[in-house]
């Protein structure tokens, strides 16, 4: 049985791990181009700063994490092992709970994470060819309201 609760600061470098695991799994996005350890600290000193960190857990495991800014999903990452249980709908689920309006980015090619946008109810916004982001990615910024 899974819980959903607020991350504790010390949980950060398991979700900046997680979002490490996950991401090298997006077509295209090359997650060298930072160490564990920036990872570590972008959560550390950002990411568990700036907004809620919510996760998903098994016991102690973290298998999911959301963070949310002000009508951002900021970050949504689920452990690669859990693909496909729904644990990235309760997450996105509990967003639309918090927040009457949301916007997020995804890469082009995170088929995915688009997909399940998309059966929550995200629009696409905007598309770009990647120049605004660090990876140099195509991305693709995503629209939700409460109806």
């Amino acid at each position: 049985m899974t819980t959903i609760r607020l991350l504790r600061p010390e949980e950060g470098s398991a979700a900046a791990e997680l979002h490490r695991r996950a991401g090298a799994l997006i077509p295209g996005y090359d997650t060298s181009l930072h160490s564990q350890a920036e990872f570590t600290a972008l959560y550390r000193d950002t990411v568990m700063v700036e907004g809620p960190v919510w996760g998903v857990f098994d016991e102690d495991r973290l298998l999911g994490h959301l963070a949310l800014l002000p009508g951002w999903i900021d970050h949504l990452y689920v452990d690669p092992d859990f693909h496909g249980r729904g644990l990235g709908s309760q997450l996105v689920r509990l967003a639309q709970r918090e927040q009457a309006e949301l916007r997020l980015y995804t890469f082009q090619a995170n088929l995915r994470a688009r997909a399940l946008y998309e059966r929550h109810g995200f629009c696409v916004e905007e598309l770009t060819d990647g120049t605004r982001n660090e990876e140099k990615m195509p991305d693709v910024t995503y629209c939700w309201r409460r109806a």
